[in-house]
């Protein structure tokens, strides 16, 4: 494994500072410092601890997790792109992929910054109850990394802090551990954790994570091992706290406003201004051309909606929605011509442009029907995903610009209408994209300052309504999920409330109703392909094309076969170390 001789060079090399709520954290301890001689004081300490909590910004971790919903049914990937998910999802990736091995290194570098904070704590000059409030930090944090490894991998070598990687790089030789064998390693991190971490922060620190996350993620590695009794435990345990509860703006809790929010269990902090740069790169692969363009450069919506993703949300009275239904002949009217193949969904989307190409000409027919129809649909749509036409405020040449998303190919910058990156006539997200220049917050795309939520209560909820469905506890389950359903900017109508499309009184339709509620809740969140994964119904995906709303154009055409269930190892690893054993199918 590509580990670095000294962390603490990792840590020097992050030169920059993690802002935890408007608290500045230092990250540039004295390169010249040996480890040995670094861990004097508690300042060294949480120095080498924010280093720890700087990797979760890395794309290759937790930076851009987004991108995961488009390995399972909410999103998709144009060709290409830094990630190279297009590959993965056409079950064509191979291990010798960059991206599986950067995936691999960064979550190994999680762990031995871990690693570096729990084998020098012993040298530093702090107490006792200190010393393991600090231990129960690197312990989350290693728990989690290899909690996410074993869910892209299955079983990996597991390399505790009896390891020096200084000393001994060279004979980083163990073999794959089972995969249950590497939970169950997490796991006791995570039981530490909960033990020693405090329930909360002072304002200093808020953003650093407490034992209600630490309880919340123990609860979540239960769930994936179907040990749903004990993650009940853990679940009403967060739930019982009482330090948590649903925000009761949907939209906003993904905005700056949301920050602090009671909903957010724990989260990836970020900071914007001048200077502060310190943020996540949702503006410059989930925005659009319009979403933060400086000098005309704009960004690459290489992450988009799934178009059966907004087909998903119900109508407002908790109907299922059905495009056949609301525009009959949407799919059932098929051409062989390949330009256009759906001619109903072109016509439905397509508008024509104005000579400019920087405003409309002629709408479509539709186009009155569809925005009454947007409006009447599960708020959270709107919320998550930015509609043919409807408005989106974009920043464009140093000002504001009040945009329309109007379906078509060609679209100039500097006029009325939200342009997409190579004429794709795709959804876009809303959901953690910037709004303006965030009244100068954001300077750079790649550095968006909207926190990202790693654990959230709504999905504790959901969480905790499967283990009760799959413990005999339906009626409690639909209670939880009618809690989600009840937000009030949401207010969508309550299971078992009245008209049969509402129903859910046995398992299977319980836990139908609760993929349908994560998948909702909890888009572009990057949960849903873990989902999939657990449930072991990837294979729902399987020739499914991904592409335009209009039919017309195809990105590519999902392919799902039982390696998918476990990524190959990177074949440089194997190389470097013969005791690993290549995943199947690879």
């Amino acid at each position: 494994m590509k580990l670095k001789n000294k962390i603490l060079s990792g840590i020097s090399a992050v030169l920059t500072t993690v802002t935890l709520n408007g608290c500045e954290l230092n990250l540039t301890p004295d390169s010249s410092l040996s480890s040995e001689s670094f861990f004097k004081t508690e300042e060294h300490c949480k120095q080498a601890m924010m280093a720890v909590y700087r990797i979760m910004y890395s794309d290759n971790t937790y930076g851009m997790m987004p991108i995961y919903d488009a390995l399972g049914p909410v999103g998709n990937c144009s060709k290409g792109g830094t990630f190279n998910f297009g590959a993965i999802m056409k079950d064509e990736y191979t291990s010798q992929m960059s991206n599986m091995q950067d995936f691999w290194q960064a979550l190994y570098e999680g762990v031995a910054r871990s690693n570096n904070v729990l084998q020098n704590l012993g040298q530093a000059d702090i107490d006792e109850d200190t010393r393991n409030r600090y231990r129960a930090e690197a312990r989350f944090f290693r728990g989690m990394f290899y909690f996410r490894m074993s869910n892209l991998w299955g079983g990996v070598p597991v390399y505790d802090d009896s390891f020096n990687v200084g000393a001994n790089y060279r004979d980083m030789l163990k073999p794959r551990e089972t995969e249950d064998s590497v939970r169950n390693f997490a796991l006791k991190d995570i039981e530490f954790a909960i033990k020693y971490l405090p329930e909360k922060w002072d304002q200093a620190n808020y953003g650093r994570v407490t034992s209600g996350a630490a309880t919340a993620l123990k609860g979540k590695m239960l769930l994936f091992k179907k040990r749903y009794a004990e993650a009940a435990e853990c679940f009403q345990t967060v739930i019982d706290s009482k330090q948590y509860a649903l925000y009761p703006d949907y939209a906003k809790l993904f905005t700056p406003e949301g920050h602090s929010s009671s909903e957010i269990i724990f989260a990836i902090q970020t900071s914007g201004g001048v200077g502060k740069d310190s943020g996540l790169p949702f503006a410059y692969y989930m925005g659009t051309r319009s979403s933060y363009t400086i000098n005309c450069t704009g960004n690459f919506n290489y992450f988009l909606p799934s178009n059966r993703i907004v087909e998903e949300y119900e109508w407002a009275d908790g109907r299922p929605f059905s495009w056949e239904e609301f525009i009959p002949g949407f799919y059932t009217n098929k051409s062989s011509n390949a330009s256009n193949p759906y001619p109903t969904r072109k016509k439905t989307f397509l508008a024509t442009l104005a000579t400019s190409k920087k405003s409309v000409k002629t709408y479509p027919a539709a186009k009155d029907k569809l925005v009454k129809m947007w409006a009447q649909r599960d708020p959270r749509l709107n919320a998550n995903v930015i509609l043919p036409y409807t408005k989106y405020t974009g920043w464009y040449d140093h000002h504001e610009v009040e945009l329309e998303f109007a379906v078509a190919k060609g679209v100039k910058d500097g006029g009325t209408l939200l342009r997409l990156d190579k004429d794709r006539l795709c959804y876009v997200w809303r959901k953690f994209v910037p709004v303006g220049n965030m009244g100068g917050a954001i300077n750079e795309a790649k550095h968006t300052p909207i926190n990202f939520p790693l654990i959230r209560y709504a999905d504790v909820l959901l969480m905790q309504a499967e283990c009760l469905n799959e413990l005999g506890k339906g009626d409690d389950a639909v209670k939880l999920i009618n809690e989600v359903r009840a937000r009030p900017s949401v207010n969508m109508p309550a299971l078992n409330s009245g008209p049969s499309y509402l129903e859910a009184k046995d398992h299977d339709e319980i836990f139908r109703r609760i993929r349908h509620e994560r998948l909702c809740e909890l888009a572009a969140e990057g949960h849903s392909f873990f989902d999939y994964k657990r449930w072991h119904v990837l294979e729902e995906l399987d020739g499914v094309e991904e592409g335009h709303m209009t039919g017309d154009y195809i990105f590519h055409t999902r392919r799902v076969s039982d390696r998918d269930y476990c990524w190959p190892i990177p074949l440089v690893e194997i190389d470097r170390n013969p005791n690993l054993k290549q995943s199947p199918g690879f």
